[in-house]
């Protein structure tokens, strides 16, 4: 059986959650495949409001097993207060959670350099979580990190204290004060160590196999925005791991033919957190109309989100490096009473008119060019099906698939599962 994948196509927090929430009922399997505690996929239904930030958005469906995979990184602390938040719902971790023995440790010590990296660069930070997620990753790649199976080994001591001192001369490098007390710290971490050993630790690569050859259905999940990528982000301002299609073979061992669909996630507006370039964010009145409305603040951190039009640039960018197949388009219903909704469809610089995605979009000369639509006054947040939303929406739709060649299969009109409408 084959693999679907569920990506974000912008700069993150564009509702990846809720619709992999909805998806999962299709599913048996809902796999994550990349970052850590950074993410923050908000979930609503039955008047519950849930945050979850390392587990999969599925877990909530009685039949559904999650799986955390090799490529997500994993801080035991964050990880222990999730399952205590998610305790009132009476979820059975230990048959519906899995972890990928391969999937990395967020130290203590990992949370510290990342403090004191981001500090050190003033103004100039890239707008980190303070997760410890960078660092991690960089122990991944330098082969010096510790891994989630590791803590079933009689080593395992012995190389977490080796690892913590070597971070702790990193630490005088970055030549800044942190306050901290490591033995709290510590104390919290092995806590949380020992609620981890409780779950099923598994060789996740071939349970997914033996799971495709009996005709299991897998939905990947990501985490953050494709815009977001290692490689194909807005470098430097981006995230550690890969956050495209290409990453979710890398973090759960599935072969790229094995996946069909790509849904691709996107706002109808376009937000960032942290620092970055964005061409089209607005600093108007009609940017604090979206952000007040679309309740932009980051669901991990509680920072303000920047709110800026739709950049199709951007966009057709997404979809070409992951292969989206079907599009999500979500929080149209903010977008309701604006008189003219614009959308980028280039941009101009000093060296000229740029159609595609240019490797460099941090240069302040950076034009969006737009094309205007006439908005709606309609209240979408109580419409339940396509023939009765508004002309002028649906108009905007159209739009959008000429211009990104892909349909858009679902279209979101408020936080709630039930507020999702399928094309």
């Amino acid at each position: 059986m084959s693999v679907d994948l569920l990506l974000g196509l912008q700069w993150g927090d564009e509702g990846k959650g809720k619709i992999v929430d909805v998806l999962t009922e299709s599913y048996d399997i809902i796999a994550r495949f990349q970052g850590g505690p950074n993410a923050g996929h908000t979930l609503e239904f039955e008047g519950i409001k849930h945050v979850l930030h390392t587990i999969p958005s599925g877990i909530f469906h009685p039949n559904a097993i999650n799986l955390i995979g090799n490529g997500v990184v994993i801080d035991p602390i964050i990880f222990k207060k999730e399952l205590e938040n998610l305790t009132p719902y009476n979820i059975d971790f230990y048959t519906k959670l899995l972890i990928s023995k391969k999937a990395h440790l967020i130290l203590p010590t990992h949370r510290l350099l990342d403090a004191a990296s981001e500090a050190s660069k003033g103004k100039a930070k890239i707008g980190s979580t303070l997760k410890g997620i960078g660092p991690t990753y960089m122990d991944k790649t330098g082969r010096n990190g510790l891994r989630v199976g590791d803590v079933l080994t009689k080593s395992w001591i012995d190389r977490y204290q080796i690892l913590t001192q070597k971070h702790l001369k990193m630490l005088n490098f970055h030549n800044v004060e942190l306050e901290y007390d490591l033995s709290e710290l510590e104390s919290q971490f092995f806590e949380s160590i020992e609620t981890l050993k409780k779950c099923q630790i598994i060789d996740s690569e071939n349970y997914l196999h033996q799971a495709q050859d009996a005709g299991k259905k897998i939905l990947a999940e990501g985490a953050q925005g494709s815009l977001l990528d290692i490689d194909f982000g807005t470098y430097p301002y981006v995230t550690s791991s890969s956050t495209t299609a290409a990453g979710a073979c890398i973090g759960l061992g599935v072969a790229p033919n094995k996946i069909k669909e790509v849904f691709g996630i996107f706002k109808a507006y376009t937000t960032r957190v942290g620092s970055g370039p964005f061409p089209t964010e607005l600093f108007d009145e009609i940017g604090k109309r979206i952000a007040k409305i679309g309740h932009e603040y980051g669901a991990t951190t509680g920072r303000a989100r920047r709110c800026g039009w739709i950049d199709l640039i951007a966009l057709k960018y997404s979809i070409r490096v992951n292969g989206v197949t079907q599009l999500m388009m979500m929080k149209g219903d903010v977008l309701s009473g604006i008189e003219t909704i614009k959308v980028c469809n280039q941009y101009k610089t000093k060296q000229g008119i740029y159609d595609y995605f240019p490797f460099d979009i941090n240069d302040e000369s950076v034009s969006p060019q737009y094309i205007e639509l006439p908005g709606w006054e309609e209240d979408l947040t109580k419409i339940n099906s396509v023939d009765k939303l508004p002309k002028n929406f649906i108009d905007y739709i159209h739009f959008l698939e000429r211009e990104l060649m892909t349909p858009i299969k679902i279209v979101s009109v408020g936080p709630d599962r039930k507020q999702t409408i399928l094309r």
